[in-house]
């Protein structure tokens, strides 16, 4: 039997044959470890743009019997496994795109009835010599043909979990289809493999889920699967090379998903790329926002201008490049049960919008291209400050360039006038008034704060991405309640310009300070040369 609604899988052939292939077929290897024990249920949770449709395609050709595919796969990395020879083209493979089935039907019922339906009629044209028992049964006609051929299924599910996203508020339907799943796919001999792919983990009822047979891998524990949820940056640093693109913009632009695994006692952290992204931006050549074509900013905005206690001032420290605290453990895997602003956060981590930490339990904006959908959704929300903050961050970064001191302190005021939101005690909210004032520097600079130098840490320093050397370099060193020209003298005596090993050419040192009495800024720049 072939793969449903995909016979010969030719669009996994079509992405081999495409400009842009980055080889993930070890990605098989990991799977077929998973028919080699008990375990044979695998929930794979990430954003849309990140490939899922892919895999789901090269995993239906590796295992479909119906054709040899061997040429496929006898050049990529797993041809080298063990395990190749072993399970290739041997199984029976179901694959389905739930988003489909949803997309003809009017409710669930219909949704469920419709591809019940259409599996069966599939089974009856392929097994024409079986005499089914019951052809109204989906589960009794897998049985039979099972009984049959004795050559399990692999059943691939992609968008498995768009009846959530579309019945938001529906939890009978949501039930329903849950229910449906566990009674096809549980305990059942006819199933060497089931493989879902989505957005959201799977749905918890109450202190316990429907599908609590399946391993989820998902963007909060993607354990083992970590380095198959994207393009990593060896593998798009190799793309930059080929297409001649600029690497160090396109991880300005694309790059800042961390996913971490463990080996043994080992951290392996991977920098994860999308790849939706990265193959726009190498055909292109045009670093610009791709995010827009899979999702809109309204989605975003559905989100972040809920009125939970301390999502707003969470956006805000990330927009200025802070890392945000978040518990992930209360979030219910849908999009309507919120308890609080962490179940927001959570979604977001979920939907792409969000990298999150493991080690630390937090959360950031992951990249300029993301960055861009906060400001687009902001922009049209009653938050005007912050919108006023972003735009005037030109202005307050040509004054920098200017060394005009009174026009930066002036511009610091007015941004920490507005975004009151903040808490102003210490230098750490006066790095996140700072950086979000500055915000419009990530167009030219990587922004790094803390720096570590050989006396110290330098609190914020502006690097010049290679395409923008015309700019200065900047080091920012903050007081609270002391002097700017303090501010310099440390950058001086503790040598922080040293830091900067690599880098040649003007170099801006930057003193900042607040006056607790006054609440006022003042600045001092001074200007020198590394040579």
């Amino acid at each position: 039997m072939g793969s449903y609604l995909n016979p010969g899988n030719f669009s996994f052939r079509g992405s081999l044959r495409s400009k842009i292939y980055v080889d993930k077929s070890e990605l098989i290897a990991k799977t077929n470890e998973v028919l080699y024990t008990e375990q044979k249920y695998i929930c794979v949770s990430r954003p849309r743009r990140f490939g899922k449709s892919m895999a789901a395609n090269m995993l239906a050709a590796y295992y479909d019997r119906s054709e040899n595919t061997e040429e496929l796969f006898q050049n990529l990395s797993i041809s080298k496994d063990r395990s190749y020879k072993e399970n290739l083209n041997q199984y029976d493979v179901i694959k389905i795109n739930m988003q489909e089935f949803l997309s003809m039907s009017e409710t669930v019922e219909e949704m469920l009835q419709m591809l019940k339906d259409y599996l069966v009629s599939d089974f009856k044209e392929a097994f024409r010599e079986i005499q089914f028992r019951d052809e109204k049964n989906l589960i009794q006609v897998m049985k039979d043909v099972f009984s049959y051929t004795r050559c399990p299924f692999v059943i691939l599910i992609d968008e498995w979990d768009c009846l959530f996203r579309e019945y938001k508020q529906n939890k009978e339907a949501q039930k329903k289809y849950l229910d449906f799943l566990r009674a096809w796919l549980k305990d059942k001999d006819y199933v060497a493999l089931a493989y879902m792919t989505g957005i959201l983990p799977i749905k918890k009822y109450g202190s316990h889920s429907a599908l609590n047979m399946f391993t989820e891998y998902s963007m909060t524990n993607p354990r083992e699967m970590a380095e198959y949820f994207g393009f990593t940056e060896v593998e798009v640093k190799k793309l930059c090379e080929r297409f001649h693109r600029n690497f160090e913009e396109t991880r300005a632009w694309y790059d800042g998903y961390e996913l971490v695994t463990v080996d043994g006692e080992e951290k392996i952290c991977y920098s994860m790329y999308s790849p939706k992204s990265v193959v726009d931006v190498m055909l292109s050549g045009v670093f610009d926002n791709y995010w827009n074509q899979t999702e809109t900013y309204e989605a975003l905005k559905s989100y972040i201008k809920l009125n939970f206690d301390g999502l707003k001032d969470a956006i805000i420290r990330m927009l200025a490049g802070e890392r945000v605290q978040v518990n992930i453990g209360t979030f219910s895997n849908d999009m309507t049960s919120f308890q609080g602003k962490d179940d927001v956060l959570t979604l977001l981590i979920h939907l792409g919008y969000l990298s999150y930490h493991w080690p630390d339990k937090t959360v950031t904006i992951p990249n300029k291209e993301v960055s861009q959908e906060y400001i687009n959704a902001i922009s049209t929300m009653d938050w005007a400050e912050v919108t006023r903050s972003v735009e005037d961050s030109k202005m307050l970064l040509e004054a920098l360039w200017n060394m005009d001191e009174k026009a930066v302190a002036a511009g610091i005021d007015k941004a920490h006038r507005e975004i009151s939101i903040l808490q102003y005690n210490n230098e750490n909210a006066l790095s996140c008034t700072i950086n979000l004032a500055f915000y419009f520097a990530r167009e030219y600079y990587t922004i790094i704060r803390e720096l570590p130098t050989g006396k110290g840490f330098a609190d914020i320093c502006f690097i010049p991405r290679k395409i923008h050397l015309d700019k200065p370099a900047v080091i920012i060193e903050l007081k609270w309640d002391k002097t700017a020209q303090g501010a310099i003298r440390q950058i001086k005596e503790k040598q922080y310009v040293d830091a900067l090993d690599e880098y040649r050419g003007e170099l801006l040192l930057v003193g900042i300070n607040y006056d607790k009495g006054t609440k006022m800024h003042t600045c001092v720049i001074e200007q020198m040369c590394k040579e």
